[in-house]
């Protein structure tokens, strides 16, 4: 098995282990652990739970480090052919490491409420490999998604993004950043999403923001915040109070800034969350929040009272 396919599983035992605590509370006091670590003891605990999987996993990059892949979710009845609103996840890690995994119950949710979405995989430190290797393969993504549309059943004129954490950046660089290009790719085929779904995203990537000393040679191109234009797509922005590596201060820049581009940004700050409360703690009110915009913007039906 490759180290690859080693670090997938052991993401989907920790979610596992995530989702049957949930709402206890009980995987927060354990989330620092390493998730190697994690992984073992649910190993030798022999976790048994329903089993969260895609529909399909489809290859969409080779690159020098492997096959990258899109982990989809369909919904009910759906066909190729279809135009069916979609949206691609980009996993959190810190551009480090993680794996598709990450957005699997958001995008099992969002299948089942009528969009199509869509997992990603990238590559990371973890196969050798620099931050503008994340973003380059998150506008691969979002090019093989769009250009593939009629198969996938999906309406490329309604594709969104979005991701959590490093995750968030990716997405948010789909949107804004002009460079960082697969050479040899299509650019006349959109890596913009129609719009942005994130979650806790380092998004300021400047001398005082998260990942400087990584990017400091190319920032000023790298950084979402420091590329916003009108062409950037309506956002909805989830963040804790108490995060440790986003200022709330660097959201409401963001968003003031779209607003003086007059474009459409939610901010929603809940109040003393730390980093990556959207899966754990505020998971249903943020997966809520995430529902209510799509269906704000025609991405989603009205829900059934």
């Amino acid at each position: 098995m490759k180290r690859k396919e080693w670090i997938v599983a052991g993401w989907n035992l920790l979610f596992c282990f995530e989702m049957s605590f949930m709402l206890t509370g009980f995987f927060k006091g354990v989330f620092g652990v390493k998730k190697k670590v994690i992984a073992a003891v649910l190993v030798s605990a022999g976790c048994v739970m329903a089993e969260v999987a895609p529909d399909e996993v489809i290859e969409y990059k080779e690159t020098p480090q492997g096959s990258m892949t899109l982990h989809v979710f369909n919904p009910p009845n759906h066909t190729a052919g279809d135009k069916t609103p979609g949206i691609v996840f980009f996993f959190g890690g810190g551009w480090k490491g993680g794996a598709p995994t990450h957005f699997y119950p958001q995008s099992r949710f969002l299948a089942s409420r009528g969009m199509v979405a869509i997992c990603a995989d990238y590559r990371t430190a973890e196969d050798g490999t620099s931050p503008q290797e994340c973003v380059k393969d998150g506008k691969s993504a979002m090019r093989w998604v769009r250009s593939h549309a009629e198969e996938l059943g999906v309406d490329p004129d309604m594709l969104a993004a979005g991701g959590g954490s490093a995750g968030g950046h990716v997405a948010a660089a789909t949107a804004t950043l002009d460079g960082f290009n697969e050479e040899g790719e299509d650019l006349s085929v959109s890596c913009r999403p129609d719009a942005l779904v994130l979650f806790n995203p380092v998004f300021d990537n400047g001398p005082d923001g998260y990942g400087y000393d990584r990017v400091s040679g190319y920032w000023k191109d790298f950084s979402p915040l420091h590329n916003l234009m009108p062409d950037v797509p309506p956002t909805l922005i989830q963040l804790g109070t108490r995060d440790q590596l986003i200022p709330v201060a660097t959201a409401e820049a963001y968003k003031a800034r779209m607003g003086e581009l007059g474009v459409r940004c939610d901010l929603l700050l809940y109040e003393g969350q730390e980093h990556g409360f959207f899966n754990t703690a505020k998971y249903e009110e943020t997966l809520r929040a995430a529902d209510e915009f799509l269906m704000s913007l025609d991405y989603l039906p009205e829900r059934n009272k």
